[in-house]
């Protein structure tokens, strides 16, 4: 894809427990027309993920997951954008790449034992993400000497494994993991200063929608966070991101438009 423009990535969570919208498109029918729906309002790609990963969330078996997920990815195969699948388990990887997926988004960095094996001959694309801890524990006050450097050399290393397995620098993504063991501070220092942590050598991906850090500032519910989102998603459509992964996608897509209007002009 494209990277000329920040991409807007749609989230279809088809789990009963998401921080957000959890339980909202647990039925596969409700999350292929809801995922379609998106499609519908600009989404250059979905991720469809069948485990929640919030703070405190309780891991969900791989064969739970995949049958939440499955017939969702073999629903929206016709959809006309990319599919991106949120999973750390390398059974999961597996299934889901060989029923249509084009991108597997993992928040542990691939560092479960055979997840790289999973994924190294697919051709598919990885977003490699920065997490402290896990799911159940990684909000338990987390501390950083310098959180930006810590983070850098954490994507810098993971995306080395990757390489050392032979897969292509182009099929690597990374993502900082704003949320993921980190306080609203860590948050924001990450970024604000994105191009250090993430570096230059790999397009980014940032996950903000919703998340605490914009109800730390806001004081809003996860419900009404949406304006506090779109100011953020730009936030990083200004300091370099390459995709943008998102609840919102109208929203996002009418700002980054105008935001691309105010840079480059329109034509008359």
């Amino acid at each position: 894809m494209s990277l000329e423009r920040p991409l807007v990535m749609g989230i279809v969570n088809v789990t009963p427990d998401s921080f957000s919208d959890g339980n909202e498109h647990f039925r596969a029918d409700e999350a292929v027309a809801h995922a379609r729906l998106l499609v519908e309002e600009g989404a250059d790609l979905l991720d469809i993920g069948g485990e929640s990963t919030r703070p405190g969330a309780q891991a969900v078996p791989a064969d739970e997951e995949l049958r939440r997920i499955l017939p969702v990815i073999e629903a929206l195969r016709d959809c006309g954008v990319p599919l991106s699948v949120d999973t750390c388990k390398p059974d999961v990887m597996r299934a889901a790449l060989a029923a249509g997926a084009d991108m597997i988004n993992d928040i542990g960095g691939f560092s479960a034992p055979g997840a790289i094996e999973a994924v190294a001959d697919s051709g598919c694309a990885l977003c490699l993400m920065h997490m402290r801890g896990e799911p159940r524990t990684m909000q338990d006050a987390p501390v950083y000497q310098d959180v930006v450097a810590e983070v850098r050399d954490y994507l810098d290393r993971g995306a080395q494994r990757l390489r050392q397995a032979g897969i292509a620098a182009a099929r690597i993504v990374l993502d900082p993991g704003f949320g993921f063991g980190k306080t609203a501070a860590h948050n924001y220092t990450l970024l604000q200063q994105l191009p250090q942590a993430v570096g230059q050598e790999y397009p980014s991906l940032l996950g903000l929608s919703r998340k605490s850090m914009i109800g730390a500032v806001t004081g809003r519910p996860a419900s009404r966070r949406l304006g506090g989102s779109v100011a953020a998603a730009l936030a990083g459509a200004v300091r370099g991101a390459h995709i943008l992964r998102v609840h919102d996608v109208a929203d996002t897509v009418d700002a980054l438009r105008v935001w691309s209007a105010v840079e480059q002009g329109v034509r008359a």
